[in-house]
């Protein structure tokens, strides 16, 4: 009984240092940064400004089907899998288009530019301008999957009808935290407004 005791401490530990160490890299990561131009009760309206990203295009649809793929892809170029082993600093949140065929996307740290970035070494990673853009975004805590993600797309596209507010077709998940985290969970279902 003793021995399990000290075996429970131990695995409580090591998940309380963990998740230490989450909350606490996750305040020194550089993010997406948006202005809000107009808060409503379930989403907000926000500007972005134009950002660089590398991406990933998948043929795989769904959140589920995509998001590790398309994750360990990107990671592994901004790790230190280039023509320079260079390893480039991580951003959030990660993004995937909700498209038919998902294309994940890492922003670049801003003091870089697509001039000064090493080669990838996978032929399936690209360099993309996002332009400026004006967006309606609405936020949920906890674990994505599919369904959440669908859950609250649609809650967004209900909320814009009735606030008469027009939108295009392109749609994107946002993701903020680092899978190991288990606490303040965020992510945002994002769409571009006409």
């Amino acid at each position: 009984m003793k021995i399990l005791l000290i075996v429970l401490g131990v695995i409580l530990l090591g998940f309380i240092i963990v998740q230490l160490f989450a909350f606490n890299s996750q305040r020194n990561i550089e993010t997406y940064a948006y202005v809000v131009n107009k808060k409503y009760d379930k989403f907000e309206i926000r500007s972005y400004k134009e950002t660089l990203f590398t991406t990933v295009k998948l043929s795989s649809k769904g959140y589920k089907n995509s998001s590790s793929k398309g994750f360990s892809i990107l990671a592994g170029y901004i790790f230190g899998e280039n023509e320079r082993n260079e390893k480039i600093a991580m951003t959030s949140p990660v993004t995937m288009s909700l498209e038919d065929s998902m294309t994940m996307m890492f922003m670049i740290p801003k003091e870089l530019n697509k001039e000064m970035l090493p080669k990838p070494n996978q032929s399936l990673i690209e360099f993309k301008e996002e332009p400026a853009k004006t967006v309606a975004a609405i936020t949920f805590n906890g674990w994505a999957n599919d369904e959440k993600i669908e859950k609250f797309k649609q809650e967004l596209k209900s909320a814009l009808d009735a606030e008469g507010i027009t939108y295009s077709d392109r749609f994107y998940f946002l993701g903020y935290n680092a899978p190991y985290e288990v606490f303040n969970r965020k992510n945002e279902v994002i769409v571009e407004l006409r």
